[in-house]
């Protein structure tokens, strides 16, 4: 299996890159992990006129704690996992980091290409809804701040993202105060894509939920689930509630049926999943954020 024929760049600047991107528009993709993409040219499914090689701008690979989490596009997910600053401040990424592929995965995949490419199998997409996070998109006209909820799309491998703008930052609020967090997936193997997957961030005042917030992925696209949010809002921490998580988790769920599961197979792996999540964060209370 060969790619069709493409030019290439290796920009070693974000201005650099965004020039090659204002000039080549919808007839470039960008690379950066390579882990989805290369793939995708070698069958030939991603048909690019330009690849632009983002592997050399060093400026977007970071991560920074200071009350908002700020972590580069070109953060590998391995240095996500790993790192204490990300611990502190969430420590459901990297639960979900440890479940993405296999070590040689994350040493080259990346966090703004696992964003951008959108796969509706991804954990991080729903992670960061989870998180309320934001993705800062640049191109040489100037700068915008989205939403994860609104830089995702409801279709395949498609995001808000401009033919000519490029991810360069993933910003992540503090944790509410008293927040835990469960994470829960299902996969055929570990290191398989996962059929579902939850993630599960809430705060208490003793027994009773004051914050909720819950992304699923494994559907046609990642999403909150706000049902299942808002019965949890309000009420003390149990199965009774949990089980009500559940069931509106998978009214939620924007199910899909593939050689790998029906719909309504997969939504009742998010009802379960959701439970099991959220009984994960019910055992993670008093031990870190969100």
């Amino acid at each position: 299996m060969k790619p069709a024929a493409f030019d290439y760049s290796a920009p070693e600047s974000i201005a650099e890159t965004l020039d090659l991107l204002a000039e080549h528009g919808s007839g470039a993709k960008v690379l950066a992990g390579g882990q989805s993409l290369v793939p995708m040219l070698n069958f030939r499914l991603a048909r690019p006129a330009h690849l632009i090689d983002v592997n050399g701008v060093d400026s977007l690979s970071y991560i920074s704690a200071n009350g908002t989490l700020r972590i580069g596009a070109m953060t590998r997910l391995t240095a996500l996992g790993e790192s204490d600053d990300v611990a502190g401040a969430h420590p459901v990424i990297p639960a979900a980091v440890a479940q993405i592929g296999h070590r040689a995965i994350r040493n080259r995949g990346t966090i703004g290409g696992s964003l951008a490419h959108n796969d509706p199998a991804a954990e991080l997409p729903a992670v960061l809804m989870a998180l309320d996070g934001e993705v800062t998109a640049r191109s040489a006209d100037g700068e915008r701040v989205v939403g994860m909820q609104d830089l995702i799309e409801d279709r395949l491998f498609e995001t808000t993202l401009g033919d000519t703008e490029l991810l360069t930052e993933v910003r992540i609020p503090a944790a509410p105060a008293s927040s835990t967090f469960g994470f829960q997936e299902f996969a055929r193997r570990h290191g398989d894509f996962a059929l579902a997957g939850v993630a599960a961030v809430i705060a208490t005042d003793g027994s009773t939920i004051t914050h909720a917030a819950l992304g699923a992925f494994g559907g046609t696209h990642a999403t909150r689930l706000p049902t299942a949010e808002a019965a949890l809002v309000g009420a003390e921490t149990g199965d009774a509630a949990f089980a009500a998580a559940g069931a509106g988790a998978a009214a939620d769920f924007p199910s899909t049926s593939d050689v790998h599961g029906t719909a309504e197979y997969r939504s009742h792996l998010i009802k379960v999943l959701t439970v099991r999540a959220l009984k994960d964060a019910a055992r993670n209370s008093g031990g870190g954020n969100g």
